[in-house]
């Protein structure tokens, strides 16, 4: 029998693969990818038009001989690698590694790791799509430039081990751009007045604000401005001028893609970029169901394209009708992807049979994995559904001169929203406004008016979500490469999270300070938004990658060397804490080490008195009373210990809080979110309990 072998990255897509192929079938996998510029070395011949040069990846020869073994008794060889520029790079070094023809017809792709997906794409077999490769080799190349170039420059100037990238010099431009915007910000004062008005002989009562002047909305500036109106509006009559009735709808979402899947992993599940990529590879190589087998749960998952396939469509459009009612089926909406192109082999990524419900597949999910699947499934299905319909109603009611204006809605049709609704990156509270039952011309009462002072407030400092979609709107990388960018920027020290917010750090204003005087366009929005655009024309094969290339380089190289004769050595400041040193009695500053920050004297060497920084709950042990501080597992994961610890071995793993149990006067801790969250008192006697519904 004829044997075939098929090669792809991970041993999970193999096992997965592996079950939809006859027997005439070998599958094998490389771990990854096999090639890459040596990390020792630039790896780039500059002179030899930017040849790079590359190598086996440490580890991989091993792979490499046993795949070797395999081609040599294989008939035909198959690449089944990712769906995209990287996945196209793997199997072009490997049709290079094992001397198959250029114009050999090897690539077999697949978007969903299903029985039907992996049997059609074998009809489909097709050329190694060079364009593809030479997109992300061109990527390559000029990150490497950038790295290997300023990077050098920059542990020379300033400190070892800091680096310098493309996409992540311009992301940590963006946050500490923000935090300049925040620190010069100056509020501005508004006031408002709000009254609460009732019909003669009723006891409800309904909220309007003030609006203006019948056809001007006014700006209420100061207390004075406002005192002078309230003595005009107790003088008055508060006559119904205008009644409004209307409905609106809301729309479904439309599906994920990585972008929008990180954004909302972020949002509901609090889930970093780096997480909800490597759950959702996870799900889409496949996973061990019981009485399934090995199957892929979810389509391909880096995608700019909203499409979803007619027959996946069609299956979910049936579910709907069938548990939900034909009324909650939607219309199909046109897709939408990245600068208005569909790549349309790519689909939004969603489940791979939305029969495939989370409840019924949870005994086989990992918990991080059922949330992410659960999400996926719900946001499909949602996107399947028609809109939500509100009934809404504005009312104007006349005082003088003045207008105050009500407006509210009620759900009248759930549509989407019966098992999805979007998160957001603001807080928001939704609710309700019942009126009573009024006419024009009636007349009403107030029952208080209200004037309250309020403050402009500063942009937002971002978190994952807002800093993904900020990237992404501004065409800065690509959604794969968001999760790396962040994780790069943690690591180096450039940024830090107080809890979900970043905050950049004195060492990352100072290396983008140095960027946007030396390096312009390396952390220009536009001139990384225009490299984009042009690494997408290479992958169209209407440039060549060399000249794209050579446009880069040699400015950058003279920008280079003005740099290196310019700047002088840098010195960073170490930040002086409030903690005295029991030693000698100096303020202990904060150091950079390689397991992170820790505390020091600044007496080194006549004091070498260092310590760890604790974190702080605000909550004291219920053994001995020492402080409750915060720690890290030697995987990483955070819980709360005592600081008197080892003597006092008290641990952990939910939060405690600075609030006190009111039956033993304890502090008390959280466990959980939502509607599961509970809070219950640290001492282990105390039967103190309660859910939070939120």
């Amino acid at each position: 029998m004829a044997k075939t072998l098929v090669i792809v990255e991970s041993p999970a897509k193999a096992k997965t693969i592996s079950k939809f192929l006859g027997k005439g079938y070998k599958v094998e996998a490389t771990m990854g990818h096999i090639k890459d510029l040596p990390k020792s070395q630039l790896g780039i011949n500059i002179e030899k038009n930017f040849e790079p040069k590359y190598i086996t990846i440490r580890g991989k020869g091993p792979i490499l001989e046993k795949i070797k073994k395999e081609v040599k008794k294989a008939d035909k060889i198959l690449l089944a690698t990712d769906p995209d520029r990287e996945g196209e790079a793997i199997s072009w070094h490997l049709a290079k590694q094992f001397h198959m023809k250029g114009n050999e017809k090897c690539r077999i792709e697949f978007h969903e790791i299903t029985k039907n997906a992996v049997k059609n794409s074998l009809e489909n077999i097709r050329e190694i799509d060079k364009n593809l490769v030479d997109a992300q080799q061109a990527r390559r190349i000029l990150d490497r430039l950038v790295g290997y170039k300023i990077s050098p420059l920059l542990w020379k100037k300033i400190r070892k081990g800091l680096s310098a990238g493309r996409v992540q010099s311009v992301a940590t431009r963006i946050i500490v751009d923000r935090e300049k915007e925040i620190q010069n910000f100056i509020p501005e004062e508004y006031w408002t007045i709000i009254a609460y008005f009732y019909k003669k002989d009723s006891i409800t009562s309904f909220e309007a604000k003030f609006y203006g002047e019948k056809n001007k909305k006014l700006a209420l500036k100061n207390k004075k401005e406002v005192q002078e109106i309230i003595q005009y509006l107790k003088k008055q009559e508060y006559i119904v001028d205008k009644i409004k009735k209307g409905t609106k709808k809301r729309n479904s979402p439309l599906p994920f893609t990585t972008s929008s899947l990180q954004q909302e992993a972020s949002r509901k599940l609090n889930f970093t970029a780096k997480k909800t990529m490597n759950i959702a590879q996870q799900l889409y190589e496949g996973i061990q169901i019981k009485d399934e087998g090995h199957i892929g749960l979810i389509t391909y998952i880096r995608t700019d394209s909203t499409r979803i396939s007619k027959e996946a469509r069609e299956e979910c459009n049936k579910f709907i009708q069938k548990e939900y009612g034909k009324e909650y089926v939607g219309e199909d909406r046109k897709a939408k992807g990245k600068n208005n192109k569909i790549q349309d082999a790519h689909e939004a990524i969603r489940p791979s049979s939305v029969y495939r419900l989370p409840n019924s597949i949870k005994e086989s999910l990992s918990r991080d994995q059922f949330k992410l699947y659960k999400l996926i499934w719900e946001r499909f299905v949602a996107s399947q559904m028609g809109p939500a319909l509100y009934n809404t109603i504005s009312i104007d009611i006349i005082a003088g001169k003045y207008v105050f204006r009500s407006s509210g809605s009620q759900l009248a049709f759930q549509g989407f929203m019966k098992i999805y609704v979007e998160g957001s990156d603001e807080e928001k509270e939704e609710k309700d406004i019942l009126f009573p039952s009024i006419e024009e011309g009636e007349k009403l009462y107030v029952k208080k008016l209200l004037e309250n002072q309020h403050f402009t407030s500063p942009p937002s400092r971002f978190t994952e979500a807002t800093l993904v979609k900020t990237l992404e709107e501004l065409g800065i990388g690509r959604p794969s490469t968001y999760a790396p960018t962040i994780s790069t920027i943690l690591s180096r020290g450039y940024v830090q999270k107080d809890k979900k917010y970043f905050i950049p750090t004195q060492l990352g204003e100072l290396v983008t300070d140095l960027m946007k005087k030396y390096f312009t366009d390396i952390v220009d929005v536009d001139f990384t938004v225009d490299l984009e655009k042009k690494l997408d024309l290479i992958e169209e094969g209407k440039v060549d990658w060399h000249k794209i290339i050579k446009d880069f380089y040699y400015p950058f190289e003279k920008t280079l060397e003005y740099a290196e004769k310019e700047i002088g050595e840098i010195e960073i400041k170490d930040e002086e804490t409030d903690i005295i040193c029991e030693k000698c009695g100096r303020n202990m500053v904060i150091k950079h080490g390689r397991f992170g920050k820790f505390l020091a004297c600044p007496g080194f060497p006549e004091c070498r008195n260092t310590k760890p920084i604790l974190k702080e709950t605000g909550a004291f042990c219920p053994k001995c009373k020492g402080r409750i501080i915060e720690k890290k597992s030697k995987k990483g994961r955070i819980f709360y210990g005592c600081s008197n610890y080892p003597e006092c071995d008290f641990m952990t793993w939910d939060k405690p809080t600075e609030k006190k149990c009111p039956i033993c006067g304890n502090n008390v801790a959280e466990r959980g979110s939502g509607k599961n969250k509970k809070v219950y008192c640290l001492k282990k006697d105390c039967t103190y309990e309660e859910n939070k519904k939120q």
